[in-house]
């Protein structure tokens, strides 16, 4: 199986009004310092409507990049019930752990 679709996968086990940091989901892949490789798989991703890329932020708590900018990622977790004030999570307990 493709590095991508392994990520794919194990992102797809990020239920809604969660999230998880880059580092969490390349660590739950095997990759070892990997966040910035999922960022660039994430920057990739054909399945954005299915794969929730969305629901990956930065390990500080930030909202982080997105291929259609970060205020509409902010929208959309937003409407999935995640509090964000000033670009940043406010509840440490939605992140999620593999």
């Amino acid at each position: 199986m493709r590095l991508e679709d392994k990520v794919y996968k194990k992102l797809m086990e990020v239920p809604k009004g969660q999230v998880t940091t880059y580092g969490e989901l390349a660590k739950a892949v095997g990759l070892k310092n990997g966040q910035r490789a999922i960022g660039r798989i994430m920057n990739k991703n054909p399945y954005p409507v299915i794969v929730p890329c969305h629901r990956v932020i930065l390990s500080s708590g930030k909202v982080g990049g997105y291929a259609w900018g970060e205020k509409i990622k902010a929208n959309m977790l937003a409407k999935e019930g995640i509090k964000i004030k000033d670009g940043k999570i406010t509840d440490s307990k939605i992140i999620h752990r593999f």
